[in-house]
């Protein structure tokens, strides 16, 4: 990660972390005015007892569903990966299709992984659907070149059997890309966990410090912390947008390759 993707995240997350720290401070300030602390004391191991009950649930809660968004996130720069390396050699098999095949399908591959970086990559980001559907029928158009010419010998014959196989596979790979980059956390859940993330920190509120100040911190470092789970919990929700979102160097990669091969 570069220096200018550190300070666009810092420059994200500060507001949202110190922004939740603040408000649960000015809360806590608004509950201690009405509520004396008097009438704390009596019940603070019941308190105690109750937030550690809530606290272990909400933080599995935490931990289940940060363990899920980073396994898709990887889930998804893995398809990626894979589909860049299965375009590479489905160009390097086509270079031994017969001539106006040979042409056709390494130019659509080329403009294939042209379309994805340029077009399709910002598209996923913004959820445009409408572009991401234009980009996969330049990549049906391979398909079509694959059989412009009938092949001719056993040796033909076999390279257009891999090919067809190669192909398939590489619709597969991005298929499963494009689920990977739909996929979102359930409305559902995202509820339960900012519902869980105010009703943990405002369960702080009943627990009988002495010194205010004291109270004041415990309460802001746990809103503060909560507040940065949920931003990173939000941010690999989308593996293509977002400051942690895959990047498309591998299909940078892949047409480099075709690039010198062409030469």
């Amino acid at each position: 990660m570069n220096a200018a993707v550190w300070v666009r995240t810092l420059a994200r997350l500060t507001p949202v972390v110190f922004g939740a720290s603040a408000l649960s401070v000015a809360g806590l300030f608004l509950f201690r005015a009405v509520i004396p602390l008097d009438d704390l004391q009596g019940s603070t191991d019941a308190v105690g007892n109750y937030l550690q009950t809530v606290g272990g649930i909400y933080a599995v809660l935490l931990a289940f569903v940060v363990y899920v968004v980073w396994a898709q996130f990887n889930e998804a720069r893995g398809h990626v990966a894979r589909e860049a390396t299965e375009l590479v050699d489905l160009f390097r098999t086509s270079a031994y299709l017969p001539g106006a095949a040979r042409v056709a399908v390494q130019t659509g591959l080329f403009e294939y992984v042209r379309a994805v970086i340029e077009d399709e990559w910002p598209a996923l980001a913004r959820n445009d659907e409408a572009v991401v559907e234009r980009v996969g029928h330049q990549l049906e158009a391979v398909w079509d070149a694959i059989h412009i010419d009938d092949p001719d010998g056993a040796c033909q014959v076999a390279v257009y059997t891999q090919m067809i196989a190669m192909f398939n596979e590489l619709t597969d790979i991005r298929t499963s890309r494009l689920t990977s980059a739909r996929s979102r956390v359930p409305i559902a859940m995202k509820i339960l966990l900012y519902s869980g993330a105010v009703l943990t920190v405002a369960s702080m509120y009943f627990l009988a410090f002495n010194a205010v100040w004291l109270h004041a911190t415990v309460t802001a470092a746990l809103a503060g912390a909560i507040a940065h789970i949920l931003f990173l919990i939000q941010d690999l929700d989308d593996p293509f947008a977002g400051d942690w979102s895959v990047a498309p160097r591998p299909f940078e990669r892949a047409r480099r390759a075709f690039e010198r091969r062409r030469e």
